[in-house]
């Protein structure tokens, strides 16, 4: 058998954080992925600490931004690739009564780091803004699909990567530890994403899933320098190219691109865009969302080897690096878990027969 201290099950976001902190701490792993989840990778990859809709900030903003920095320079240093970009967000006015939300919520101690309070002007011509932009500070965004892809090419070359679909009933969790096909563990970690749904141990989660859409499409003459958000995030990258996203379905679970979603996309773009649009590619993921719009974190009722990373819904890029630290911390150190986060909040879901049946 070989022996590690860790499985992991998933390698996006989630799984990367993990894989990161054990790394840190000289803890051994492996890591088995799929490749079934692409929700990580198809993310826009934003960070922002502002919810746009509502102008409220996110939950956790100021504690998981002071993470997100050193997390992705140092994944940077490791992989010899730049993956984080920062730049100011720009939150187009449809009204004057927008703006003076805007300046109300900017007021308020929890979003005054966040929010700049002078007014920018529209000065680009191809794009409808009368009213002008609101600009969010400390934001940007990490390019997903590169920075998974790349991690992952780095664990298969030390051989601590398995392209294999996680076998549950080959799980045997023991008093001493747990074993898995081959392998030795004191721990597992399970990091899936939407594909928790199958999970025996964690489907009694209420996980819900929410279906994005993106497009990235070609804008010539736009001249965007940086992402605006208007009914969608437009975000510049490079060469007339943007990414143009997302949308928000919470019952379509289906891996397919939807023509409806390409059209909701392209409607609201074309709302403020005075320019043609030439789409290039069309990619669609499944959000692990949860109705509380809080992470699960924690450990298995039963199984005290068992662990679960999930729901970060579309703010991975934020939230992984600060609940990864909060699990490996109640792991390791014996640190209370966050109420809001912990899985306990939902053991009035967990019927005795559900225990019963993981034990036959």
């Amino acid at each position: 058998m070989n022996e590690v201290d860790y499985i992991i099950v998933g390698c996006g976001l989630a799984g990367i954080a993990l894989c990161e902190i054990l790394s840190e701490h000289d803890k051994t792993f492996v890591v088995f992925d799929n490749g079934s989840q692409q929700s990580s990778s198809v993310a826009a990859g934003m960070y922002n600490p502002v919810i746009l809709k509502r102008f409220t900030p996110v939950w956790r903003a100021e504690e998981q931004l002071k993470l997100v920095p050193s997390f992705y320079k140092k994944l940077e240093e490791k992989l010899h690739k730049t993956f984080d970009y920062r730049f100011p967000l720009k939150r187009r006015f449809t009204s004057i009564e927008e703006q003076n939300q805007w300046f109300t919520a900017a007021d308020k101690p929890r979003l005054a780091p966040f929010m700049d309070l002078e007014l920018t002007i529209n000065d680009n011509p191809n794009v409808d803004a009368p009213h002008g932009f609101g600009t969010v500070l400390h934001t940007g965004r990490v390019y997903t699909e590169a920075l998974i892809s790349t991690y992952q090419k780095y664990l298969r070359e030390k051989g601590l990567l398995m392209n294999d679909s996680f076998k549950y009933d080959q799980l045997e969790v023991k008093l001493d530890g747990l074993s898995y096909q081959s392998y030795k563990a004191q721990q597992i970690v399970f990091a899936e994403g939407y594909g928790l749904k199958h999970n025996p141990f964690f489907n009694y989660l209420p996980l819900s899933g929410n279906k994005g859409e993106v497009l990235t499409v070609r804008i010539k003459g736009l001249g965007l320098k940086e992402p605006i958000k208007s009914g969608v995030f437009v975000i510049p990258l490079g060469d007339d190219l943007y990414r143009v996203g997302a949308t928000y379905n919470n019952h379509d679970k289906l891996k397919d691109t939807t023509e409806q979603g390409k059209a909701e996309l392209l409607d609201k773009l074309n709302s403020f865009i005075r320019l043609p649009v030439e789409v290039i590619d069309h990619r669609t993921g499944i959000r692990p969302t949860v109705k509380d719009r809080r992470p699960l974190v924690g450990q298995h009722p039963k199984y005290k080897q068992l662990y679960v990373l999930n729901g970060f819904g579309s703010r991975g890029v934020m939230i992984a690096p600060y609940a990864t630290k909060q699990l490996f911390n109640s792991i390791e150190s014996n640190q209370p878990l966050e109420d809001e986060l912990d899985i306990k909040r939902f053991e009035n879901l967990v019927q005795e027969d559900f225990l019963s049946n993981l034990g036959s």
